[in-house]
C-alpha cells in the first residue's frame, strides 16, 4: 500500500510540472526486413530470431487473402431479436463477413494493409489493393453500421472486435497512399461509432474483465490506447488512461504461475502490464510492477510457452495465439525499457518460435487468424518507442 502512495505521488508531480508519460507511440520502420536478432543483448543465450522478410511476408499474407471472401465455415456471434434478423454472414456483415468471424475479419484487413505497408512490392500487391478496395467500400461498411446500429446489438464484438477495428483504422490513416487514405475515409462512420462505444461502455464497467480469451479489458484499452494516440483524440485517451489506473493501478502479486488456462490466446497479468507501461510515467510503471510482478524485472525470469496439442481443434489452438501474444508484450517492454526488460527478448524469441513454424499449412482453426498474431509480434519486435 506504501507503493501504491508513491505511485500517486509520481503522478501527482507530474502532473504538477505539466510532464507527461514518456510517449510510447510507436513507428514501423521503413526497411524490408525485420530481424528480431538484432534487439538481443549481447551475450545472451536465447533461441534463434525469427526474421520477417519478404520472402516471409509473401508466405503469411496467404492467411488473410485466403480467408477474407471465405464466407463458410462461420460463427456468427449473433442476437437474434425476430426471425427477420437472421441472414447470411455476407447479408449481416457485408465487409467482414469472411475469416470463420467477424473481429477476425477485421484483423486479416489489418494484416493485409499492414504487410502491403512495410513490403510494398510484396508479390500479391494487386490482389491485396483489389481485395482491400472491393471490401472496404463506403456500401459495405454502411452496411456493417446498419448491423451496429440494431438494438440488440449494443455488445456485439465488446471490446475485441472493437479494439481491432480501431487497430485497422490506426493502420489506414497512417497509410500514405491514396488507397489507404480512401479506405480510412470510408471506414470512418463506423471508427466513430466503436469510439463512441467504449466511451459510452468503459464508465459503466464497475469491475475488469481479466480473462485470457477476448473479452479481456486490458487488451481492449490497450489498442484503443495506440487509435487514440495516433489520432490526438484527447478525450479517448484520458478516459483510456483513467479507466486503467482506476482498474490497476492498486492491483498487486498477480498468479502469473496459474497460467496459461487451457483456451488463453491472452495472458491475463502480461496483458494489464501492457497497457499500464502506456499508461504511466516511468517511475510509476517501475514502481508499479515491483508490486504486480517484480520476477519480470529478474535476468533469470523464465516462463514456459504455451504448448499446444491438437492444432485442428479451436480452442486448444487457441494457445499459439498466446504465444505471440505474450511475445508482443516482452517486446514492448524491452523496446521501451531496456536497461529494466532487455533480457525479455529472448523469452520473446522463444515464444514465437515455438509457433510460427506451424503457421503456413496451419487448420482454418488456426490459420484464420493466427497470421495477424504472428505479423504483430515481429513489427513489435522492430518498433522504436520515440523519445
Amino acid at each position: 500500500m506504501k507503493r501504491y502512495f508513491l505511485i500517486l505521488l509520481c503522478l501527482g508531480l507530474l502532473s504538477c510540472k505539466g510532464d507527461k508519460a514518456e510517449d510510447t507511440t510507436n513507428a514501423n520502420t521503413s526497411k524490408d526486413t525485420i530481424d528480431v536478432k538484432e534487439l538481443l543483448p549481447d551475450g545472451l543465450n536465447a533461441t534463434e530470431a525469427i526474421i520477417l522478410d519478404i520472402e516471409e511476408a509473401n508466405k503469411l499474407v496467404d492467411l488473410p487473402l485466403g480467408c477474407i471472401e471465405t464466407e463458410y465455415p462461420n460463427k456468427l456471434g449473433q442476437t437474434l431479436e425476430n426471425k427477420e434478423a437472421i441472414g447470411e454472414p455476407h447479408e449481416l456483415h457485408p465487409a467482414f463477413y469472411g475469416c470463420f468471424d467477424w473481429h477476425s475479419s477485421v484483423h486479416a484487413h489489418w494484416s493485409l494493409v499492414s504487410l502491403l505497408k512495410q513490403f510494398p512490392k510484396i508479390e500479391k500487391k494487386e490482389a491485396i489493393r483489389e481485395t482491400l478496395k472491393r471490401s472496404l467500400s463506403a456500401e459495405n461498411i454502411k452496411g456493417e453500421l446498419d448491423y451496429f446500429k440494431r438494438p440488440e446489438s449494443g455488445s456485439f464484438e465488446r471490446t475485441y472486435g472493437w479494439a481491432w477495428l480501431l487497430k485497422l483504422s490506426e493502420e489506414l490513416k497512417t497509410w500514405q497512399d491514396p488507397l489507404g487514405q480512401e479506405l480510412a475515409e470510408n471506414l470512418q462512420p463506423l471508427t466513430d461509432l466503436v469510439v463512441q462505444n467504449y466511451i459510452d461502455f468503459l464508465p459503466k464497467l464497475n469491475y475488469p474483465i481479466r480473462v485470457g480469451e477476448h473479452t479481456n479489458t486490458a487488451f481492449g484499452l490497450s489498442l484503443a490506447y495506440d487509435y487514440a494516440k495516433t489520432v490526438e483524440n484527447a478525450e479517448f485517451l484520458e478516459l483510456i488512461k483513467k479507466t486503467a489506473q482506476d482498474f490497476y493501478l492498486k492491483d498487486d502479486n498477480c498468479p502469473v504461475s496459474w497460467e496459461p488456462g487451457g483456451y488463453d490466446f491472452l495472458s491475463p497479468c502480461l496483458s494489464e502490464i501492457d497497457i499500464m507501461r502506456k499508461v504511466l510515467p516511468k517511475n510509476a510503471f517501475s514502481l508499479w510492477i515491483d508490486d504486480f510482478m517484480p520476477q519480470l524485472k529478474s535476468q533469470d525470469f523464465e516462463i514456459e510457452v504455451g504448448e499446444v496439442s491438437d492444432r485442428s481443434d479451436g480452442k486448444l489452438v487457441h494457445l499459439d495465439g498466446l504465444n505471440f501474444s505474450r511475445a508482443w508484450i516482452f517486446y514492448g517492454l524491452a523496446n521501451q525499457y531496456p536497461d529494466q526488460f532487455g533480457h525479455l527478448n529472448g523469452l520473446a524469441n522463444e515464444h514465437v518460435s515455438y509457433s510460427f513454424p506451424n503457421l503456413v499449412g496451419d487448420s482454418y482453426e488456426g490459420g484464420h487468424w493466427l497470421g495477424t498474431f504472428a505479423i504483430y509480434a515481429l513489427q513489435e519486435a522492430n518498433r522504436k518507442v520515440k523519445e
